[in-house]
C-alpha cells in the first residue's frame, strides 16, 4: 500500500516527486482506471519539458528508461492523457441493439462518439480523463507512419517498475486490474503504443 499525502502526493522510496502544476486540472474524486502511455520522445527530459508548459497534457506518473518512477502530478487532480474515449459497449461487443445503431453510426465521427460516452457512468464507459491515473514510459517512436507508427520496445527496468507501481496504485486507490489499459485500448492512438508494457 502507498502513502499519499493530502496534496495527492506519494511517499515512497521507489517514487521521485517532480510535479508539474501546469498538467493538473480539476479535482479528481474517485479513480476507475489507469492508462499506461508511452511518450513520443525518448527521453524524460523531453516530457518533462513539454510538460513545463501552461495548459500542457500529461500523466501523473512518468518511468524513465532506468526504470526511475516520477509523480509527475497530484493523484487529487485530473490529467488531460485519455483524449477521445472509444465505446466500451463496442469493444466488448456487449451492446443492445438500439447502442450499437446509434454507436456504429458515429463509428468515423471520434469527438461525438467521446461526447456521447463521457455521459455515461462508469463502467459502462472506459475510464476517462475525470478519473483515470495516467503512467507515462520513456519511449520514442523508431518509425514514423500515423496510426501505423511503432514505438520501440519497454525495457526489463521499465516493466519492473510498471508492474511495482499498477499493483500499488490498484490496492491503495482500490481500481481492479482489469480496469488498467494501454492507451489505444481505450482512445483512438497509435496501436503499438505500451505493445510491449507488462504490469501482470
Amino acid at each position: 500500500m502507498l502513502f499519499i499525502s493530502r496534496a495527492g502526493l506519494v511517499d515512497a522510496e521507489r517514487v521521485e516527486l517532480k510535479i508539474f502544476s501546469t498538467i493538473e486540472r480539476g479535482p479528481m474524486d474517485k479513480v476507475n482506471g489507469i492508462v499506461v502511455h508511452q511518450t513520443g520522445g525518448s527521453s524524460a527530459e523531453s516530457a518533462f519539458s513539454s510538460y513545463r508548459h501552461k495548459g500542457a497534457n500529461g500523466a501523473h506518473f512518468l518511468i524513465d528508461k532506468d526504470g526511475t518512477i516520477y509523480q509527475t502530478a497530484s493523484l487529487y487532480r485530473v490529467a488531460n492523457h485519455v483524449g477521445k474515449l472509444q465505446s466500451r459497449c463496442i469493444s466488448t461487443k456487449v451492446c443492445s441493439p438500439e447502442e450499437f445503431k446509434s454507436s456504429h453510426e458515429l463509428r468515423n465521427k471520434y469527438t461525438q462518439l467521446s461526447r456521447r460516452e463521457h455521459k455515461k457512468k462508469f463502467p459502462e464507459r472506459y475510464p476517462s480523463n475525470f478519473d483515470s491515473i495516467g503512467i507515462e514510459i520513456v519511449g520514442g517512436i523508431v518509425l514514423e507512419d500515423g496510426e501505423s507508427s511503432i514505438y520501440e520496445d519497454v525495457n526489463a527496468n521499465q516493466n519492473a517498475s510498471l508492474q511495482w507501481l499498477v499493483r500499488e496504485l490498484s490496492e491503495t486507490l482500490h481500481v481492479s486490474m482489469q480496469e488498467v489499459y494501454r492507451h489505444p485500448d481505450v482512445s483512438y492512438k497509435v496501436k503499438t503504443e505500451a505493445k510491449t508494457a507488462k504490469w501482470n
